[in-house]
């Protein structure tokens, strides 16, 4: 089914899509997990969430349960989250630990994933702790972003991201400077994470499905600029005049800000950081695969100290409208691709240019045997 030499390779460099089957086969999808979700760099969290020693917080690499904690040296520590005893996720949430304690047997684990105790472990012969201790998941920054990845030989982050930094820091946004703000936002999509990645990377649909949207960020193709990298790409659209010369009034927020120059950039695999014209802020979103046929779909904005209140509210609001509109469309193609009605699409590369980038990247690491 996945065959480099059966043809897809030079079909999607045609402009053809993945085949539908790829979004719905159990298959595919595992195979997804062990050569993608396994070996690549994911968005964790922040590191305002790692405050101090002992600060920890949970999240997934694909299906792959992560626990980063704020080591006693002040050091950020990743883990495999499976106690080495019977499987039992050991910690849960985010909050303040002295250890990390298995809720199941007790084993309890030091910041560093060093076993310090296992209940009645001494009445086994030849037990030793330091053979179990939690696996380790390799971890790096950028700005205040913290990152994971289950390939401990992994290289370095910063050559995975390329010059992304460099063009975020050009465009006078300080990640340091920014704060979370309110509620993150989490809703589960019913369809394919591929599919979910794919709606985020053109926006052909944007004059149709989000008027809001267009009404403020310039989408006409000679203004909205598309730009694909080895491991990343970006969409770049400034504001519309009109937008700014009503402050708000009759859309969704007021862009009139320090940011003029709107910019959403994918992250293989499934990481983006979204900024919007107005003052400064971000959001990163991520979508993380619950199966072949579901996604979840997690946001937190971030703003500068000091920026109202109502302003912030507006422009969270403003991204969860696209959110919620983006949603039926991803699970009505979900059900289409289903259907297998319709075994392969055709992209118009003009406008749909770094979804043939995203595709090439996830033939890639399917079709390449190890």
């Amino acid at each position: 089914m996945i065959d480099a030499a059966g043809g897809l390779r030079e079909s999607l460099e045609q402009g053809y899509t993945l085949p539908a089957d790829w979004y719905v086969d159990p298959a595919v999808y595992r195979l997804e997990q062990e050569r993608i979700f396994r070996r690549a760099w994911q968005y964790a969290g922040h590191v305002s969430q790692l405050a101090e020693p002992g600060d920890y917080f949970t999240c997934r690499a694909g299906e792959v349960p992560v626990v980063v904690v704020r080591g006693r040296d002040g050091a950020i520590n990743a883990f495999v989250n499976v106690c080495r005893h019977r499987g039992t996720e050991v910690a849960s949430g985010c909050g303040h630990r002295e250890t990390l304690q298995c809720p199941y047997h007790a084993w309890t684990y030091d910041l560093d994933g060093s076993l310090r105790a296992a209940p009645r472990s001494e009445r086994e012969p030849g037990f030793d702790k330091a053979e179990w201790g939690l696996l380790s998941v390799k971890t790096d920054t950028w700005g205040p972003f913290v990152f994971v990845n289950p390939d401990v030989d992994a290289s370095p982050l910063a050559d995975f991201l390329g010059d992304l930094p460099a063009t975020v820091d050009a465009s006078g946004l300080d990640l340091w400077s920014l704060r979370p703000f309110g509620q993150r936002s989490e809703f589960v999509i019913e369809a394919n994470w591929k599919i979910v990645v794919e709606n985020y990377l053109e926006c052909y649909h944007c004059p149709v499905a989000h008027p809001g949207f267009s009404a403020v960020i310039d989408v006409d193709p000679d203004a909205y600029r598309l730009e694909a990298h080895e491991w990343y790409s970006s969409q770049l659209g400034p504001v519309r005049p009109r937008a700014l010369d009503a402050h708000g009034e009759g859309l969704g927020y007021d862009p009139t800000g320090e940011i003029s120059l709107s910019q959403f950039h994918y992250v293989w695999p499934n990481f983006t950081l979204n900024i919007v014209p107005g003052p400064p802020n971000m959001a990163p979103l991520v979508f993380l695969p619950l199966g072949e046929e579901r996604t979840l779909a997690v946001a937190q904005p971030y703003f500068a100290e000091g920026v109202d209140e109502k302003v912030a509210a507006d422009i969270q609001a403003f991204g969860n409208e696209v959110g919620r509109e983006d949603q039926g469309l991803v699970e009505s193609v979900h059900r289409g691709l289903k259907s297998g009605m319709v075994p392969q699409g055709r992209l118009l590369l003009a406008s749909e240019h770094l979804i043939q980038h995203f595709q090439r990247l996830v033939f890639g690491a399917l079709a390449v045997p190890d």
